[in-house]
């Protein structure tokens, strides 16, 4: 009985707030879906708090939606937790920005908050760059901030050191290493999904409305014939394993609430060879997110791709190019099976490395964003890795809106 009036007292709350918002269906129904598998101990003094998250969930969600085209900026672990955070957010406040991709585990591999997880404990992979998490999340739904929890895969510095036996290794002997001397862990393993789903499932519980997988591939500096992967390679190959590792987290993830989505090179659109190398299916992928956010930065791009003799040079005709390729691509999956959103990562920096290049500033990235509508995409993000962000080159709220409405009249002519 105390189980039933439990269900009964959720799934009351679920009608009603279907009522008040038909927009809400899907995510009341994920988030019904969720709760129905809970453990079967669940008792009736567990319904209140079930329901305040239920009805949590779903307001976000509803807020989010209506937020419109996720426009969004990358953010530091350090910068999160710094007092320079209100500079972002009062960025995003006055601009056409909505959206913020935090680190929860970065390029090192560190947890950048206290996580409470038997491995990340084991490990000791958290570090307290954001002291309160959730009041910054909660701080962030007030200024209707779109959260996206960026969680690194499988470069892994931290963990590989720890557990080397995860690790790629190499044929001739040896953990593999790159060339900044750091391992990186094993794909093929089934712990190191299991460590990076534990990570996503708290990441998700916090309230961050989507989680987003970046290094979700194998590295580039090692041949086949010099890796050793396991007995698993002989079954799969790499692109199969990391096309299924991107099923498993949005099967895992998608009822929870929350929106998945993955970071891929931007030539593996539409260059076999590199899609091959560091096991990104591009269409396969996209089949089993919500978002695929390909790195289209015109400074990535070599000379001489899509007929451009300097990509960086040329910001607005790189985005369009790569995006008419993931248009292409895209196209050849079958009509009802799913299909995520591209949404691309934006250049934000000046790339001065390279022999030929320009200093990026407002110029450059309303190219690139122009470039981004004019291929029939809406949505972007931008990239630097300092949290440097060209406040000149951005809309305010008022002139984005006239810019969408313009964008949403010209696809009716």
């Amino acid at each position: 009985m105390r189980k039933r009036a439990a269900a009964c007292l959720i799934m009351a709350a679920v009608i009603f707030l279907l009522a008040a918002c038909q927009e809400g269906n899907a995510k009341l129904s994920e988030a019904w879906q969720a709760q129905s598998g809970e453990k079967e101990n669940s008792g009736l003094s567990t319904a209140p708090e079930k329901l305040r998250e239920i009805t949590e969930e779903v307001q976000n969600k509803i807020a989010a939606e209506q937020s419109g085209p996720i426009k969004g900026i990358y953010v530091t672990g350090p910068m999160a937790g710094h007092k320079n955070m209100e500079n972002l957010i009062q960025l995003v406040r006055e601009s056409e920005l909505n959206a913020m991709v935090i680190d929860i585990k970065n390029d090192e591999g560190i947890i950048t908050y206290e996580m409470e997880d038997p491995m990340v404990l084991e490990l000791g992979a958290s570090a307290k760059y954001i002291a309160d998490l959730p009041g910054l999340l909660k701080r962030l739904k007030e200024e209707d901030v779109y959260c996206i929890a960026r969680i690194t895969a499988f470069k892994d510095p931290l963990l590989a050191s720890k557990r080397p036996d995860l690790c790629i290794q190499r044929k001739d002997g040896g953990v593999f290493t790159d060339k900044n001397g750091l391992a990186w862990v094993n794909p093929y393993r089934q712990e190191v999904w299991e460590y990076l789903m534990a990570i996503a499932e708290q990441a998700a519980a916090l309230g961050f409305d989507e989680i987003q997988f970046d290094y979700i591939r194998f590295p580039t500096e090692i041949a086949d014939e010099e890796a050793d992967y396991g007995e698993g390679v002989l079954e799969k190959s790499k692109t199969d394993v990391i096309t299924e590792f991107t099923a498993y987290v949005y099967e895992h993830l998608s009822p929870l609430g929350v929106k998945v989505s993955a970071d891929v090179f931007g030539t593996v659109i539409d260059q076999e060879i590199d899609a091959e190398i560091v096991g990104q299916d591009y269409p396969a992928m996209a089949e089993h997110l919500d978002y695929i956010c390909p790195m289209i930065y015109p400074s990535h791009y070599n000379d001489g791709v899509y007929g451009l003799d300097h990509p960086d040079l040329q910001p607005y005709e790189t985005i369009r190019a790569a995006l008419e390729a993931s248009r292409e691509s895209l196209d050849g999956i079958l009509e009802d099976t799913k299909k995520a959103e591209v949404r691309p990562w934006l250049q934000d920096f000046t790339a001065s490395w390279l022999n030929v290049y320009q200093d990026y500033g407002p110029e450059q990235l309303r190219q690139q964003i122009q470039a981004v509508y004019d291929s029939g995409c809406t949505e972007w993000l931008l990239w630097n890795a300092k949290n440097i962000y060209t406040e000149e080159g951005l809309l305010s709220p008022e002139e984005a809106a006239e810019e969408m409405k313009v964008l949403a009249d010209e696809a009716e002519e």
